[in-house]
């Protein structure tokens, strides 16, 4: 870009020249007027311009433009550097800042130590969470009450999806008297404190489920590898006799805990279980699983009183 003055057009013919270019004319002045005063400046007395001291004067002025320009367009350069120093020194600052966490609050003698305290933790491992299986594993920590109908509550129970309606219930501390077979002498011989019955039926199934209490889970599992024969079958409370000396029914025994749970299954007819009888080892699962349960849950349930109690 240059910097310049107005651009004078070009002339045509006709039209007057510019200024500074006028051809030289005699000053016609009348002798009964007065003598004006010489418009230019520096022209002769006699009348005539000094073409000249014109062309000097118009080469100052030219001279004094160009200077005023190219001073103008370095105090433009200097205040263009200037901005983009300014924008330099404020970017840096901003970096700076960000670096350092920003500036310091208006006023302050000077950079203070604001970091939070670290967290402090304890050295000592919290304890683990009370195990279910602690609490029914021995007597000693195995307070809740023994009943049937904590074991087996209300009229009827659902596994499943399979409603079965419950019959009669027993709890006994002679535990040779409700049983067939060995299982009798195995419960004695390890030291069981009681057994405790309860009946369910469905479609003409029945199943008798027992549960053996002994003061150990050591006990308890030697008296299940010891054990032969089966809970004997619970009727009344509207289920008939099943599972007959001389019929074949389904018996099953396992342990948890300080407890043996057992189940004997069969028809209320009398008809013998075969392999092929699938309702009736759906039956015996069914019953097993809901007797796990209850145990289960009697030790959780007593886990988590002792975790809520003050000094556990």
């Amino acid at each position: 870009m240059s910097f310049g003055g107005p651009q004078w057009p070009q002339q045509g013919p006709g039209q007057q020249q510019p200024y500074g270019q006028q051809q030289p004319q005699a000053w016609q002045g009348s002798p009964q007027q007065p003598q004006q005063p010489n418009p230019f400046p520096g022209a002769q007395a006699a009348g005539t311009p000094d073409w000249g001291a014109l062309a000097e004067a118009s080469a100052a002025r030219s001279k004094r433009k160009r200077g005023l320009l190219i001073g103008g367009g370095v105090l433009a350069v200097l205040a263009v550097g200037a901005v983009v120093a300014t924008a330099v020194v404020l970017t840096n600052k901003s970096n700076e800042e960000a670096k350092n966490g920003g500036p310091s609050p208006t006023g302050s003698a000077g950079p203070t130590d604001t970091a939070a305290p670290a967290p402090t933790f304890s050295s000592v491992a919290p304890l683990p969470p009370p195990n279910p299986l602690d609490y029914i594993s021995d007597a000693k920590k195995d307070k809740a009450p023994l009943s049937a109908e904590g074991f087996f509550p209300g009229k009827k129970l659902t596994m499943n999806g399979r409603p079965y309606q419950k019959g009669a219930t027993s709890s006994t501390t002679k535990c040779a008297a409700v049983t067939q077979g060995g299982l009798g002498s195995a419960l004695t011989a390890n030291g069981c404190t009681r057994v405790i019955r309860a009946t369910y039926e469905k479609d003409g199934i029945a199943v008798t489920v027992g549960v053996a209490v002994f003061p150990t889970d050591e006990q308890a599992l030697k008296a299940k590898k010891q054990a032969g024969g089966g809970i004997a079958p619970l009727t009344g409370a509207g289920v008939n006799e099943f599972c007959l000396h001389k019929t074949v029914c389904l018996r099953r025994t396992n342990a948890i805990g300080r407890y043996v749970y057992l189940t004997q299954t069969g028809y209320t007819s009398g008809k013998k279980v075969t392999a092929g009888d699938k309702a009736v080892f759906t039956t015996a699962d069914d019953l097993g699983s809901f007797a796990f349960n209850q145990l289960y849950a009697r030790g959780r349930t007593q886990a988590s009183a002792a975790a809520g109690a003050p000094g556990e």
